[in-house]
């Protein structure tokens, strides 16, 4: 009952104020307003409010919510996890066989044996070239298979 009341009272003062907004020629925001001050009163009509005002003082209800809650946080956190080992465990079987049918190293990070050392040269200014020897037809060679290799 004092819900209903005070449901009532809300939007009562919710269309007063869009009808002040309406004289002062703002009738777009008179309507959003309005449109606002509505939802209390029709929650009122359609039962809503009642059912909640139920719910409110239902311990079985709390108990529900918590529970509800619970869940949601032990689903957030498996997500959180799955996402930190990188999918889940199917997922990180087909990738790591892949790998090994690609040839890829089993870990990230790992070198092949036949992989030349990292340079440990300063990166902010390029290394010396050679002086360039004098071109022929075999410098050539490289560039007409690549061309070759995409139908160029």
């Amino acid at each position: 009952m004092i819900a209903e009341t005070v449901c009532s009272a809300v939007s009562a003062a919710g269309l007063g104020i869009a009808l002040v907004t309406a004289y002062r020629k703002r009738f777009l925001t008179a309507t959003r307003i309005a449109a606002y001050a509505l939802v209390p009163i029709a929650l009122v009509m359609t039962g809503v409010v009642e059912w909640l005002a139920g719910t409110a003082f239902s311990p079985t209800a709390w108990a529900g919510f918590g529970l509800l809650g619970l869940s949601w946080v032990l689903f957030m956190t498996t997500r959180a996890v799955e996402r930190r080992r990188g999918g889940t465990r199917q997922e990180r079987k087909e990738r790591k066989q892949q790998r090994r049918a690609a040839g890829a190293p089993a870990q990230p990070g790992t070198v092949a044996p036949t992989a030349p050392a990292p340079s440990l040269g300063s990166g902010s200014r390029p290394a010396a070239r050679p002086a360039a020897a004098p071109k022929s037809d075999d410098d050539f060679s490289d560039i007409e298979a690549i061309l070759k290799k995409h139908g160029i």
